[in-house]
């Protein structure tokens, strides 16, 4: 059976923009009225929630741990723990931003447990190295795997940055560091991911 961690995204209707947003505004509408629901103890409510949340909250846990399986555990782990605090949801950001704060901590704090990690962090911490091997066969596939490669404190900012489009101050506040060493680990991550990809570009050439 398909795990519901790969459920499609929606496809793009093609509707004009004037209907777009109205769409838009009508599932936030919805959504809203899903959570308050769930904040009531409604599984159903719930359950439409954690559909339409799932594949973006799957999506960030992955690039953010590189590791498919680990992915997994952390996106469940999250819906677990937002369902758990739904009654700390004020409506003050966006449901999906609130829930993408707590795919974040739970991914940090497994991180924060696993030794294995650790000893990687302390090692690139502060490394920028091209990288010289970055694939069992020597070749830098595409631009997911580069960013796998990233240290992590990179990885995580470019992930909710770059990919996610969340501002260097909510990159910030989700990760517990400074709006400035947000800004300089997206540098950071922007330069190794050149280096990467010119590296896995000369080793096929």
């Amino acid at each position: 059976e398909k795990s519901p961690l790969h459920a499609a995204l929606p496809a793009d209707t093609g509707t004009n923009e004037v209907a777009v947003v109205a769409l838009e505004a009508d599932t936030a509408a919805a959504e809203l009225r899903w959570v308050r629901k769930a904040q009531e103890a409604d599984p159903t409510a719930f359950e439409k929630l954690y559909r339409a949340h799932i594949g973006r909250v799957y999506g960030l846990c992955l690039r953010m741990t590189g590791n498919a399986s680990e992915a997994e555990d952390c996106a469940q782990e999250a819906f677990i723990q937002a369902w758990n605090k739904l009654d700390k949801f004020r409506g003050e950001s966006a449901f999906g931003t609130w829930l993408h704060r707590v795919a974040v901590n739970v991914v940090l704090g497994r991180m924060r447990k696993s030794k294995r990690e650790q000893d990687r962090i302390r090692t690139v911490s502060d490394v920028a190295p091209v990288r010289q091997t970055v694939a069992d066969d020597g070749e830098l596939r595409d631009l997911e795997q580069a960013i796998n490669e990233l240290p992590s404190g990179a990885r995580h900012v470019f992930v909710l940055n770059a990919v996610y489009g969340y501002s260097h101050g909510e990159t910030g506040s989700m990760l517990g560091i400074a709006e400035g060493t947000s800004k300089a680990q997206l540098s950071r991550a922007r330069r190794l991911l050149v280096q990467q990809l010119e590296s896995g570009n000369d080793e096929r050439d």
